[in-house]
């Protein structure tokens, strides 16, 4: 808030103005240049830039006159409430490679460089008690492994996962169709206030924006777009979380989905995803070894370990300290073990593990590299 401008203020009152959605408001940006010069426009100018009609050519003249940043601007410096501009540090980074990314993003809690090794656990509001155990299970599972759990705050299977997360002390993100201060379900008040305090509550809704219902397929892209995979657990065949999941294979994110009970409702969803090629999950290591390489290192925190894919997230102390000296340039194992003052032998049978997890290759002759 520090460095909030002019030019950051209007590119706030953009993205306020119903309508304008991430790929209206960079048409916008594209045509004029800049926020500033957008709002400065007029009527007839602004019905030139593609998706731009005539309504809401009128809306965007008269956000330049009332200034609705301004408001909610006090509103997130009175609540501790971050505003994130698309292309700011500190703005969640897998979020800038999907298609559509929030021109704005509201965080209640804070996001880590962490957050970028994160999975998504979503499913049906009316679940079984299986099914919320699963979820509960899993969130628990990849919570304590170093991953962060990512739902949407909804009943049945989000609060499951996070739950789980919360349960071990791990990160949780809930992704919301309303505004992190107006938390929906209303019953779920005391489990936001929870993930604030150890993850982060994030939506493209202003603090104080009621629930409706558009916003929810909405904000689907996002629960998938930060995550490096969704796994669905519980869903009827039209549910919501199979949105989700098809906004992360159109993110190309990973799709993950468990069994349910053949004669249940709730198990059509699942079933056709895995029909479709999605990875079946029983344990949290099915997890890990599909998930793709991360598109930048995350250092993990508290540790001096610097996270290359999820897989890495099973070794031990040993195996980890091996694999921080191999890079991508080939490396004789002899080298290696004069760097981590390991027995020789102890180098080769970590190496043979580390292979054997696709964590790196065989090169010419004995050395060995990264994958």
């Amino acid at each position: 808030m520090s460095q909030w401008d002019a030019e950051r203020h209007a590119r706030l009152q953009l993205h306020l103005v119903a309508g304008v959605g991430p790929r209206t408001q960079q048409c916008l940006l594209e045509h004029f240049g800049s926020a500033s010069s957008a709002l400065a426009a007029t009527q007839g100018e602004l019905q030139q830039v593609p998706r731009v009609g005539l309504k809401l050519a009128e809306r965007i003249v008269a956000a330049a006159h009332e200034d609705a940043a301004l408001p909610v601007l006090e509103v997130c410096r009175e609540s501790a409430v971050q505003v994130l501009l698309h292309g700011d540090d500190g703005y969640p980074s897998p979020l800038s490679h999907i298609p559509d990314p929030p021109g704005a993003l509201f965080v209640r809690g804070g996001w880590m460089e962490a957050d970028a090794l994160s999975v998504a656990i979503v499913g049906s509001r009316h679940a079984t008690r299986y099914g919320l155990n699963q979820a509960e299970r899993l969130g628990r599972g990849l919570a304590l492994a170093g991953l962060t759990i990512v739902s949407g705050l909804a009943r049945g299977i989000d609060a499951a996962a996070h739950r789980g997360a919360l349960a071990v002390a791990g990160r949780t993100l809930a992704v919301l169709g309303s505004g992190v201060l107006r938390i929906y379900p209303p019953e779920h008040g005391e489990l936001g206030d929870a993930i604030a305090a150890s993850g982060a509550l994030l939506s493209e809704a202003p603090p104080l924006r009621k629930p409706m219902s558009g916003a929810f397929p909405q904000r689907n892209r996002l629960i998938s777009g930060v995550s490096l995979g969704t796994i669905v657990v519980e869903a009827a065949d039209r549910s919501g979380a199979l949105i989700t999941a098809r906004h992360a294979m159109e993110q190309g994110r990973e799709v993950f989905a468990v069994p349910g009970r053949v004669d249940s409702r709730l198990s059509r969803g699942c079933h056709q995803l895995l029909r479709d090629g999605a990875k079946l999950v029983e344990h949290v290591d099915d997890v890990l070894e599909e998930l793709c390489p991360l598109a930048a290192p995350v250092r993990q925190p508290d540790s001096e370990h610097t996270v290359h894919h999820a897989r890495e997230l099973k070794l031990d102390e040993r195996e980890r300290k091996v694999l921080d000296h191999i890079g991508a340039e080939p490396t004789h194992p002899d080298t290696i073990a004069a760097e981590c003052q390991l027995p020789i032998h102890h180098v080769l049978a970590t190496i043979s593990v580390l292979e054997s997890r696709r964590l790196i290759h065989r090169t010419s002759g004995s050395t060995v590299a990264r994958c």
